[in-house]
């Protein structure tokens, strides 16, 4: 979205000329001719109108809806901002599509010329809607102030160094006196050399480390325009200036957070001593010197806070195609020696640790560490348990067989929390934080359970096992017909899916791209279904270890999977698999 060399020139000279005017013209008015003095901003079509013309121009029914902001505003944003076009250079047309491969903007044209092949090509209003409330703006936000930090602890190390070598360059003084008391006047000559040479060693060294700390300031007062650039930007900026501005202090940040990494592994940062060793104190005929300067650099470990390093590219995730999905294996749950672990249901937690109810001792809940290894035994129940989801902070929901009771349950605190009676028997359950759904199959039912007021809605004439909800979608599998359904959460039916490497499914997790990942407990697959239910592939097997796989959940924020199968004996050399997807 940066403009064209020429493009910039004349924004520049335009600005420079309202600059000495003192006033912003109205675009539409001086292509008449006149001189009216701009109120407002319009980011669609990129103009300054004036009074006159911002009320033909809400009027008008193709920009009534555009967005406007005023000159004031529009002079704060930063001026890599007021550079930026909602337009492309390279056709002169207003930018509509987002290619996910290669990670930018494209108007109508450039899918001829440069993305014939791309198949992530999504609108740009889906991409840009709320982006200023996406995880992007705090992220780099908090990146900038990791920066920052960085940059006060090398400042302050860099200080402290020059402090002490100050002082190690007074100790080296006042050893070179001490030493000179119990010399005659033969070592004068000496003396004044070696205190020559150790000012010229001290000065060189405290030289070099302001110039350093000169250019680390530097750079660390830009990334403070940076956090006010990004305050600023997020407060009048649009969409699409807010994603073009993230990218460009992006690459600001990266340089930044490169540049103490350089900093850190180069011998600038290493600490230096100075020291004055003396070889006259003893037999005077033979002394030659005063003495010797040493510089000894020792390498200094320095954690530095450089945020996510390369990151401009991901402001908006690359989504890749079905195709691109491969699943790779991390770790195999490693049961204790001598015990069947046989698994009811599980989940992978926001911290990767893994929850899991089997069949030892009733039922159990117990806690694996994310490299497959045994944390704790947590809390056992007198009913078996059918499924269970995280909700929100230390809290899972619990529901069991032939029961209409769903348990909430704090696992940090491994207490109850509350038993909730719902309007039929619970089956699988799932929660997006701000409400836990919950499937009925023999009744046909969603029971939506709003976590704020604990209401209540029934969704009828809806049958599944297990459920997974993500973005207001309720996915589910129905065992008994091989197929997969997907709802809205208002109860609406958008798709089916059934195909041959379906069979008897049980398991279903979503990822953060919203492909659809389904257990084939009946073929010993994991089958991967695009959001739209139109397409599948294949992407474990048997030769993957897949022996009657049963449950399957995925951590969005760590991409990584995990798989539970049904069959014992495969269970007891490691049947519960962590991928990564």
């Amino acid at each position: 979205m940066r403009l064209s060399q020429s493009g910039r020139r004349k924004i520049l000279l335009y600005k420079k000329k309202m600059a000495s005017s003192g006033a912003d013209i109205c675009t539409l008015c001086k292509e008449d001719g006149m001189s009216s003095t701009a109120i407002t901003w319009c980011t669609e079509c990129e103009v300054f109108l004036c009074t006159d013309c911002e009320k033909h121009h809400k009027k008008s029914k193709a920009s009534k809806e555009h967005s406007t902001m005023c000159t004031v505003d529009y002079h704060k944003l930063p001026q890599f901002m007021l550079e930026t076009s909602n337009r492309c250079q390279d056709h002169d047309k207003k930018y509509e599509l987002y290619c996910a491969f290669h990670s930018c903007p494209c108007c109508i044209h450039c899918i001829a010329n440069k993305h014939q092949k791309c198949q992530d090509l999504k609108p740009l209003d889906d991409i840009l809607k709320d982006f200023k409330l996406s995880a992007a703006v705090p992220l780099l936000k908090k990146d900038l102030q990791d920066l920052r930090e960085s940059f006060e602890e090398v400042l302050k190390h860099l200080k402290d160094q020059i402090k002490t070598i100050h002082n190690q360059k007074t100790n080296g003084i006042q050893e070179v006196r001490t030493t000179r008391k119990l010399l005659n006047d033969y070592f004068d000559k000496l003396e004044k050399e070696i205190l020559t040479d150790l000012e010229s060693q001290h000065s060189k060294l405290a030289t070099d480390m302001e110039a350093l700390v000169q250019q680390t300031e530097n750079r660390a007062e830009l990334i403070d325009k940076l956090q006010e650039d990004i305050s600023t930007m997020t407060k009048h900026a649009t969409e699409v200036q807010t994603y073009i501005g993230l990218r460009e202090i992006e690459k600001t940040t990266s340089q930044a957070a490169k540049y103490l990494d350089e900093l850190e592994s180069s011998s600038q940062f290493n600490d230096v001593e100075i020291s004055v060793s003396s070889t006259v104190k003893s037999i005077l005929q033979d002394v030659k010197s005063f003495g010797n300067i040493s510089v000894k650099s020792s390498r200094k470990i320095f954690q530095t806070k450089t945020g996510r390093k390369d990151q401009a590219q991901h402001l908006v995730p690359m989504v890749h195609g079905i195709e691109q999905i491969k699943p790779t294996l991390l770790n195999s749950l490693r049961v204790p020696e001598g015990e069947i672990l046989q698994i009811i249901t599980s989940r992978i937690l926001p911290d990767g640790t893994l929850l899991l109810f089997h069949e030892k001792k009733n039922s159990m809940m117990v806690q694996y560490k994310s490299d497959g290894t045994f944390m704790k035994e947590l809390m056992t129940f007198e009913e078996q348990p059918y499924d269970l989801c995280f909700v929100k902070d230390n809290t899972v929901a619990i529901t069991f067989y032939g029961s209409t009771r769903l348990l909430l349950v704090d696992i940090e605190k491994i207490q109850l929390l509350k038993t909730i009676e719902l309007a039929s028997n619970c089956y699988g359950v799932s929660s997006d934080s701000e409400v836990i759904v919950i499937s009925h199959k023999r009744g046909s039912k969603i029971i939506i359970l709003n976590l704020k007021d604990m209401t209540q809605n029934v969704l009828e004439e809806i049958r599944v096992h297990r459920i997974s909800l993500f973005n207001g979608k309720i996915y589910g599998t129905y065992y008994y017909e091989d197929r997969v359904d997907c709802y809205r959460i208002t109860g609406e039916h958008l798709w089916t899916f059934t195909h041959e490497d379906i069979y008897q499914p049980e398991g279903i997790a979503v990822d953060m791209n919203g492909f659809v990942y389904i257990t084939s407990r009946g073929k010993n697959r994991i089958v991967v279904l695009s959001s739209d239910g139109k397409t599948s592939r294949t992407v474990l097997c048997e030769d993957d270890g897949m022996n009657e796989p049963y449950a399957i959940d995925i951590n969005k924020e760590l991409g990584t999977m995990l798989v539970t199968c049904t069959n014992w004996d495969v269970i007891n050399k490691g049947g519960a698999f962590i991928f990564k997807i």
